[in-house]
């Protein structure tokens, strides 16, 4: 299937960036509705981000910001103990089932709201990403999203197109003192995946289709020297384009996380709209992890942008970089297709680059040593949710946000 030549344009990463590279130049011109920014403030804030990444990785052996390590919360390394039920299985097979667990459980991801916690048998509780994160896992143990009871342990179109949102909700532990936000989107969004899933088999193969086929498609793709971090991005929005609640389509297509806003591209193509990818774009650093250690070099994973989310993006409101020019605006609940949300998510993506620079000055590494991806999870993530912890009860971010379940 080839996309229209419109839609490939948004569903690559340099598009992400260039447009949003927009959105700071006009806020560098005070040419913004509804954002002002104090570059001065910027330095204040990298030298935050390098403390929060000294003291989260004293060594600086800082992995990628991938779904990974929210496996291991609390310090529990529980992908091993499950990996020990696959003992046996070839390292392509193996990569597969990680493929699997990432796709659903990245899929799965967006906000939970403040109350939810997950509780494990032995106690610990978790909320937010770590606790979605593990819930997930522990529904992928228990065959959650498998059709076959012969083999538990794996995804595939059958057992997410006939998800319930009684099954999600319990593997979850959702009741009326713990609800999750967004259980009836997520819901969806696992059947949507089992329909996108059956639908490519060139990419997620047959009999069954599942999530991790897509390594055998990226194989295919790879050149002698690796696999353009790009490519990966491109074969998650081509494969898992029906996926996303129908927002935005162009030439019969579903652009997914795209979003209208008069001053992204006015020229065009594609004009007035501003690609964001924010959990495809996760999904792509957590799957690059996946195929360096199956042996599969990943490149130029710069190439990627950094992630338009509530965590790096009130990190820049909560330290001054960004102020609202309706300060109104932080004290009411905002749709995500709210021009301000859109603004805020453009200038969280373009001042992470410029955030990058000046963190790696004050680590002493380059860009090799420490790629964005790196930077996000030592990193920007971090301290955003550290100030956000230290500003509000909460640890919510400056802005509310009326979540579906799918963006954040």
């Amino acid at each position: 299937m080839t996309s229209a030549p419109a839609v490939a344009l948004l569903r690559r990463p340099e598009t992400v960036r260039d447009r949003c590279q927009r959105f700071l130049r006009l806020a560098e011109e005070d040419a913004l509705p509804h954002f002002m920014l104090r570059p001065e403030r910027l330095a204040g804030a990298a030298e935050y981000v390098t403390d929060t990444i000294r003291r989260n990785y004293p060594e600086l052996q800082i992995p990628y910001h991938s779904r990974w390590r929210h496996f291991a919360a609390g310090q529990v390394d529980r992908w091993s103990a499950l990996q020990q039920k696959l003992e046996g299985l070839g390292e392509g097979e193996m990569a597969r089932r990680r493929i699997d667990l990432c796709v659903v459980s990245v899929l799965l991801d967006a906000g939970a709201g403040p109350d939810w916690r997950f509780t494990e048998a032995d106690g610990m509780q978790l909320g937010r990403s770590e606790g979605l994160a593990v819930a997930s896992l522990h529904g992928f143990a228990a065959g959650l999203f498998s059709s076959d009871p012969r083999d538990p342990l794996r995804v595939d179109a059958a057992a997410l197109s006939s998800m319930s949102v009684e099954a999600l909700g319990a593997a979850f532990q959702v009741g009326p003192s713990n609800p999750l936000t967004g259980l009836d989107g997520r819901v969806v969004l696992m059947r949507n995946l089992g329909a996108a899933l059956t639908a490519r088999p060139d990419i997620f193969g047959s009999d069954p289709a599942r999530p991790g086929r897509l390594l055998d498609h990226l194989d295919r793709q790879a050149a002698s020297g690796g696999l353009p971090a790009a490519s990966i991005l491109v074969a998650v929005l081509e494969g898992l384009a029906p996926v996303w609640p129908s927002r935005i389509t162009l030439e019969g297509q579903n652009l997914g996380d795209v979003w209208r806003h008069p001053l992204a591209a006015p020229e065009g193509p594609a004009e007035g709209l501003l690609p964001f990818h924010k959990l495809s774009q996760w999904l792509s650093y957590s799957l690059a992890e996946v195929l360096e250690e199956a042996g599969r070099p990943v490149l130029a994973v710069d190439a990627l942008t950094g992630l338009a989310e509530y965590r790096n993006g009130g990190l820049f409101i909560d330290l001054g970089v960004l102020r609202l020019r309706d300060p109104a605006l932080a004290t009411q609940p905002l749709a995500m297709d709210h021009h301000a949300i859109i603004e805020w998510r453009a200038l969280t993506v373009a001042l992470l680059d410029q955030l990058a620079v000046l963190v790696r000055q004050d680590l002493g590494l380059d860009a090799m040593s420490l790629p964005l991806a790196r930077v996000l999870e030592g990193g920007s993530w971090a301290a955003g949710r550290r100030i956000a912890h230290t500003l509000r009860p909460d640890g919510g971010p400056p802005l509310r946000l009326i979540s579906d379940g799918t963006v954040f």
